[in-house]
């Protein structure tokens, strides 16, 4: 075998499930058919990219914070000097040491995105659990596709993950125990193939995966630009009765959406004069553009794989899910299939893995996708200039503007709802683990660093530990005191951050084992 694993695609997904893999020891192939993945063709570099609070656990957990951090104060501070912003959409990289600029505004704490512009974040109550058990992974920001790829390659090249730039995938054979991969005019043979290669991904038509879904309805661009009149222009978010169009936040990024349905050729390239005229159709001005430096075509195509595994061929990301970007809802989709299935996938090739956990991939995070899909065709339809449309959005206006119905839609968008339908009847188990601080100082999350499953003993009883005895190469066993007083004494945390087993005082053992055995085989 020459990889354990090849994986199709060299994006933000991609780049974090081959680190997965390599903490779990995993031989990878990292095949990316661009020679230069700084293009703002593939790195989407026109604006920011919103990370959700999961996402911000995941690369929290595995130390990457202060990174993410000054990346995303980097993109912050580039967005609002004019050169540092055409650098970045012309492709370039952020700095390799991610300098924070002095101009740099702060990472507001409880960021959670945006419903349209309609949901009002000072009616969110960010008191409540999901957002206050967070720890430093409630602080949120904007960065760019360009810092976020940059941070994953330098934690990929640590790892020694081997990366083949300007490599296609072209076709592959798979059998009963391995998948014949042809790439770049070599052919490698590994044991499992992911597809990670986007929306209309190689990997998932030549495996044959059904991908059904709602053609789509309406026409929109993203853009950087130079507007010669800028004052024509309001600023935000504003719909007219020919559609809706974004002006900001930062200057010269513009965002145009049309309801009369897609365009003719979505590949086709963009110029400036069919800019201009959209702009100006559903702004109702004659604002004039000077400078088109990117530009990209889009529409509200939703698309789902019914199953994200077909034999040894997987799907991550925008290869098992299309949704419209509006609400930046699908990068955080992606981070949160990579994190799933790199540790699943890593104990099937390790030889531990226990026979259903592979599929529970698919069963945990296919829900997760329809609901994603399901929640974006609804933004799009708030977001139309037909009556009925203005009929449901002020209905829904109505709905999410007091603390209650604000704080229910802040937890769907920041995605901290999110959770697993796992066995068990504490209310920890199934969603992502609290940050618990302890005695020492320490919190959870400094102990994921190393991708294993985790045992915290809170109460030093001898039983508890014993339950870890011959899975010490999966799993480490904590014996620690919570900080706060607290009634939980124990909790059996998976290597993707999920609880799977928790106790109070009342220990049942059984469950325990049960819990172990489930996740981490016999």
């Amino acid at each position: 075998m020459d990889y354990d694993v090849v994986i199709a695609g060299a994006g933000p997904v991609g780049l974090l499930l081959a680190c997965e893999l390599r903490l779990a020891g995993v031989s990878v192939l990292l095949l990316e058919k661009l020679a230069d993945p700084n293009l703002p063709i593939k790195a989407g570099a026109i604006g920011g990219r919103a990370l959700n609070i999961p996402t911000i656990e995941v690369l929290y957990r595995r130390g990457l914070l202060p990174a993410l951090e000054k990346a995303a104060l980097w993109w912050a501070g580039a967005s609002t000097d004019r050169k540092g912003l055409e650098a970045a959409v012309r492709g370039a990289a952020p700095p390799s040491e991610l300098e924070i600029p002095s101009n740099r505004p702060e990472i507001p704490r409880g960021f959670v995105g945006h419903f349209g512009m309609m949901l009002d974040a000072n009616f969110v109550d960010y008191s409540e659990p999901e957002f206050a058990d967070r720890g430093p992974a409630a602080a949120a920001g904007t960065i760019s596709m360009q810092s976020l790829e940059a941070l994953l390659s330098e934690r990929a090249a640590e790892l020694q993950v081997e990366i083949r730039l300007g490599t296609s995938l072209t076709d592959f054979s798979a059998g009963a125990d391995s998948v014949m991969v042809h790439a770049g005019g070599t052919t490698v043979r590994s044991g499992w193939l992911v597809g990670c290669d986007g929306g209309r991904s190689t990997v998932r038509k030549l495996a044959g995966f059904e991908f059904p879904g709602t053609d789509p309805q309406i026409s929109a661009y993203s853009a950087m630009v130079e507007i010669a009149d800028p004052h024509k222009l309001a600023p935000g978010w504003k719909r007219t009765s020919k559609g809706t169009y974004v002006n900001g936040p930062m200057p010269g990024r513009i965002l145009i959406m049309e309801f009369d349905g897609p365009p003719e050729d979505r590949d086709a390239p963009i110029t400036l004069e069919e800019l201009q005229t959209s702009l100006r159709k559903v702004s109702g001005t004659d604002v004039t553009l000077d400078a088109v430096y990117a530009a990209t075509r889009w529409t509200d195509n939703a698309r789902q794989a019914s199953t994200y595994r077909v034999g040894r061929v997987l799907l991550a990301g925008d290869a098992a899910h299309v949704l419209t970007p509006i609400g930046g809802q699908g990068l955080n989709l992606g981070i949160g299939d990579a994190i799933n299935l790199g540790w699943k996938l890593g104990a099937t090739v390790n030889g531990w893995a226990p026979e259903t956990l592979l599929d529970s991939y698919t069963l945990e995070r296919h829900p997760i996708g329809a609901w994603a899909l399901q929640w974006t065709r609804a933004l799009v339809a708030l977001m139309g200039p037909k009556r009925r449309d203005l009929a449901l959005t002020s209905v829904v206006a109505d709905v999410i503007g007091d603390r209650g119905g604000a704080t229910s839609l802040a937890k769907r968008i920041s995605g901290v709802w999110q959770r697993y339908d796992l066995r068990g009847d504490h209310p920890l188990v199934g969603r992502s683990a609290p940050d618990l601080e302890f005695e020492d100082g320490r919190r959870l999350g400094e102990y994921c660093r190393e991708g294993r499953a985790l045992l915290f003993n809170f109460i030093d009883d001898a039983r508890i530990s014993a339950l870890g005895a011959g899975r010490r190469d999966r799993l480490s066993v904590i014996v620690t005191r919570l900080k706060e007083h607290s009634d939980l004494t124990a909790l059996f945390v998976r290597p993707d951050g999920f609880v799977a087993w928790a106790a109070n005082e009342r220990l049942d053992l059984d469950d325990a084992v049960s819990a172990l055995s489930t996740w981490l085989g016999e």
